[in-house]
């Protein structure tokens, strides 16, 4: 009898709890407008403040109300090769509509200046060095390599892990741009 009573308890906390959390996991109600509804999701770009390859200090606070994909990258990763000159080809293309930013991670800059050189993309793109890996620790980073989509409010609307062909690329930037 008791086990009985017992397991009544425990279901009607369960349900109970239940119940409170799908309440207040709703969202906003419907007088506010979806913008706001869909940032109100979304989380902020992690601030920075690092060096150039011509050791000109770069933050985010730089490129407020610009569209932004962030990389974050090294020299020893096998999956960034082609991605960095994919990702130079998209800056070419769509010009001023967006900031392309390759953050590397933790190595120096005769490393990874000598690795873009070597590329051809060193010019394409806004390379920064983070000597502390400290970009990619804020934005949770566990794959390599990894691009967040920052829209011109400062929110990073997608995250992606791993890499990304050109196309993948594009198709992920137009959808940042139509928003």
């Amino acid at each position: 009898m008791k086990k009985v009573y017992l397991f009544g308890i425990l279901i009607t906390v369960f349900v109970l709890g239940w119940f409170l959390i799908s309440k207040t996991s709703q969202g906003p109600t419907e007088n506010s407008n979806a913008l706001s509804e869909r940032e109100v999701q979304l989380e902020k770009a992690p601030t920075f403040s690092l060096h150039d390859y011509s050791g000109g200090i770069v933050s985010l606070a730089d490129f407020a109300g610009k569209p932004l994909l962030i990389n974050s990258w090294a020299a020893w990763c096998p999956f960034c090769r082609k991605e960095l000159v994919d990702f130079a080809i998209a800056q070419k293309e769509f010009g001023d509509q967006i900031v392309i930013i390759a953050i590397d991670r933790a190595e120096s800059l005769q490393v990874a200046k000598g690795y873009t050189d070597q590329q051809g993309t060193t010019n394409d793109l806004l390379f920064l060095l983070d000597p502390k890996d400290s970009f990619y620790r804020s934005i949770s980073g566990f794959s390599m390599p990894e691009t967040i989509f920052v829209n011109e409010n400062g929110l990073i609307v997608e995250h992606k892990r791993g890499p990304m062909d050109i196309n993948e690329i594009r198709e992920k930037i137009e959808k940042l741009l139509a928003l």
